[in-house]
């Protein structure tokens, strides 16, 4: 699964006394499939999935896929703490459709979270997941930070797709890119090498109805086959063509103030909350480096990176969903025990937006 470009993990609505407020989750969902996001990603931290019943993850999840357009990549946050219980969900995401699962660090028993352990957690995760499985490295909220040696020696695995490293270590993303740079995998993608999803294959086979299009099998595409097809192949479903593309071992990013020296340093795309609120100024970083416009990318860099910072890096999810409501998306409150901004805090988040665009 490509897993290049710009990905908001979308934000949990709640009502005022709490409960989930599914119908602007809808909403949210619809709205990002509008943008020039390449996905998004259901239940990650800035979802405050952690605070979360397990009934309401599974109907979050549901409600989120129903809503998203089929040609946005969905990512669904599946990490709980043990390896069966992460399997369980993502069991559950698979079969709701969705394209990637997202598994955070276990972390609470941090002291026998030695390399051992994380191995095989990780392997054992992506031996039995019926999806592609990206690692979520998250060490500001859980207090343990995989190291890159790791990483590289995980990213063997055909079935690890990359890694969303949210450490806002440029450094560290440098050196997992170059441990990683050997290995060879192909993911399929449209003629504009947009990713190619499960949902866009099941439509074009269904929309086919006696065009004679090549019927591709959708469980094919989660597989992270080593071989590598002939990208001028072209292979029509429906009236879709596809192709191959080199992805190998994908570097994603979570930290929207260092966009632009990730993406130098070897990123191929990030998952950023800053992309909630502003998902259009963050496509733009990515958009102008992909062009090859460094002074402009480091210019819509500069533009965001202050509020980037204060709203996401300091406020935390309060922040984002005040900057949501600015922004013309729903946030509301978020549970305890976040609390809401004050009135000065407010103000501040509304001019530190006032230039950024959504």
């Amino acid at each position: 699964m490509l897993l290049h470009g710009i990905f908001p993990p979308i934000t949990t609505p709640f009502y005022p006394d709490g409960n989930v407020y599914f119908k602007k989750l809808e909403s949210n969902v619809e709205r990002y499939s509008r943008t020039p996001a390449a996905g998004m990603v259901v239940l990650g931290s800035t979802g405050e999935s952690i605070l979360l019943s397990d009934q309401e993850r599974r109907d979050v999840l549901k409600s989120a896929r129903e809503a998203a357009a089929p040609n946005k990549v969905l990512i669904a946050g599946t990490g709980i703490e043990s390896a069966i219980e992460t399997l369980r969900l993502t069991e559950y995401a698979a079969e709701l459709g969705y394209d990637v699962a997202m598994v955070r660090t276990p972390h609470y028993y941090k002291k026998q979270m030695q390399p051992a352990n994380i191995l095989a957690f990780y392997r054992t995760v992506a031996d039995r997941s019926p999806l592609p499985v990206i690692i979520y490295n998250f060490p500001q909220a859980t207090g343990y930070n995989i190291p890159a040696e790791l990483v590289i020696e995980l990213a063997e695995h055909p079935n690890l797709s990359g890694i969303k490293e949210s450490s806002g270590d440029v450094e560290k993303v440098r050196k997992m890119v170059e441990g990683t740079r050997h290995i060879r995998r192909s993911a399929m993608v449209t003629e504009t090498f947009e990713a190619v999803t499960p949902r866009m294959l099941e439509a074009a086979a269904v929309g086919s109805s006696g065009d004679g299009g090549e019927l591709v099998q959708v469980g094919a595409l989660g597989s992270s086959s080593p071989a590598k097809p002939s990208s001028s192949a072209i292979t029509v479903v429906g009236k879709m063509k596809t192709r191959q593309k080199e992805a190998g071992f994908q570097v994603m990013v979570g930290a929207a103030d260092k966009l632009h020296s990730s993406l130098e340093a070897g990123a191929v795309g990030a998952i950023l909350a800053f992309a909630c609120l502003a998902p259009t100024s963050c496509y733009e970083i990515y958009a102008a480096w992909k062009e090859g416009d460094g002074e402009l990318a480091r210019l819509k860099q500069e533009r965001i990176a202050q509020a980037a910072q204060r709203v996401v890096g300091e406020l935390g999810i309060p922040g984002v969903k005040y900057g949501m409501d600015f922004n013309g998306y729903f946030g509301g409150p978020a549970r305890l025990p976040l609390l809401p901004l004050t009135g000065d805090v407010k103000d501040e988040v509304e001019r530190l937006l006032a230039d950024v665009r959504n």
